[in-house]
């Protein structure tokens, strides 16, 4: 087994990690293996990254020969004791269940369960439509970011590479195979500002400025809409823009801003229990039936789930879950759901945080 470690250079991050942990409780994790599954191939090289006394390092773990994957593993496993959080690409699906598979085929007693899980591409996978990429691998985020690599192969392609070490040691395989494996590490460090999407779409929201503005459509019709301005959690990395169902967000570094339509109409808030209810089709509204005594049976008809409603001309906003309460329809089959923006309700900027992550959900088609 061979032991390397290089000093990394790593410019600004322009990320706030140490929100996540300490800068020297997180290691990064990568793995090599010469296939997809455990039983059937082998644990050649498991690369890490940290920081320490103010310097970054890459440090790797590496078998001369697939019998020493136990002596790998336990050696990593060891230095991986003093870290609290394990930050990973994809490593959910393949790289810890990979490591825990091999630790339990040589009955070594190591696992995870002290470690805090990161996983880069389980955070931004569910934002790839609204950051329009055509796929979350590594390297497409690394080309987003304009990240380059010295390593020209793929992980797929080093399997042969690997293959001949083992029969012929040279220095210019293992450079192959530990330069595939760093570049990753480098690249996983610096894909951490892409974390600021995750965070805009799922941390809290603080709305420096809410108001209410008037404009003409396309055809001339006035409407209303409300507009948020945003502190956002962390400096996205690009401008971020996306729209859906009449809503607009435009971000760009800490600052956003999310437009909503707001609805000044008659609305219909639709009662659960119908059946202790009478609908009056001269007014148009139900009436609960311990009140329905003075009312001439003549105008009065058993009320159904569409027709007990009572209706309210106010401002309403969209929600596409029950958010906030009582909440509003147009109609009783329509699925589009409202909630009123009273005067009280304007004064509460908790609401408008909750409000516009609620929003954002929509927006970034994760919902």
């Amino acid at each position: 087994m061979r032991i390397l470690q290089q000093t990394m250079y790593m410019p600004l991050l322009n990320y706030p990690l140490e929100k996540i942990a300490p800068f020297d409780k997180i290691l990064f994790l990568d793995i090599e293996t010469t296939g997809f599954t455990a039983k059937s191939s082998c644990l050649y090289l498991i690369g890490t990254a940290y920081y320490e006394n103010g310097k970054w390092f890459i440090r790797q773990w590496f078998a001369n020969r697939p019998e020493e994957e136990a002596q790998v593993l336990s050696s990593f496993f060891d230095f991986a004791a003093k870290f609290t959080h394990l930050v990973h690409f994809n490593g959910n699906n393949f790289d810890l269940p990979y490591l825990l598979q091999k630790c339990a085929y040589y009955h070594l007693p190591y696992n995870f369960s002290r470690h805090t899980g990161i996983d880069i591409y389980r955070r931004l996978s569910p934002y790839k439509s609204c950051l329009r990429l055509p796929n979350c691998k590594q390297k497409t985020l690394e080309q987003f970011l304009g990240i380059e690599r010295e390593d020209t192969y793929s992980g797929g392609e080093l399997i042969s590479v690997y293959h001949g070490y083992v029969a012929n040691p040279t220095d210019f395989a293992l450079q192959a195979l530990t330069l595939h494996n760093a570049d990753d590490m480098k690249g996983m460090v610096k894909l951490l500002p892409l974390l600021a999407y995750y965070d805009l779409f799922n941390e809290p929201l603080r709305p420096k400025k809410v108001q209410a503005n008037y404009y003409q459509d396309m055809d001339g019709t006035q409407r209303q809409e409300l507009i948020m301005k945003l502190n956002l959690p962390a400096s996205l990395p690009h401008p971020l823009s996306c729209s859906a169902k009449s809503c607009y967000f435009k971000g760009e570094g800490t600052q956003g801003s999310l437009r909503v339509p707001l609805y000044e109409e008659e609305m219909k808030y639709f009662y659960s229990n119908y059946k202790n209810y009478y609908y009056l089709p001269d007014e148009d509204t139900a009436i609960h039936k311990s009140v329905a005594s003075y009312v001439d049976k003549k105008h009065r008809v058993q009320a159904t789930p569409a027709t007990c409603y009572t209706r309210k001309l106010s401002s309403y906003l969209p929600q596409w879950d029950v958010l906030f309460e009582p909440f509003f329809k147009r109609n009783y089959n329509e699925r589009e759901l409202f909630f009123e923006l009273t005067e009280e309700r304007k004064m509460e900027r908790d609401l408008f945080a909750l409000y516009a992550r609620h929003v954002l959900g929509m927006l970034s088609g994760a919902r």
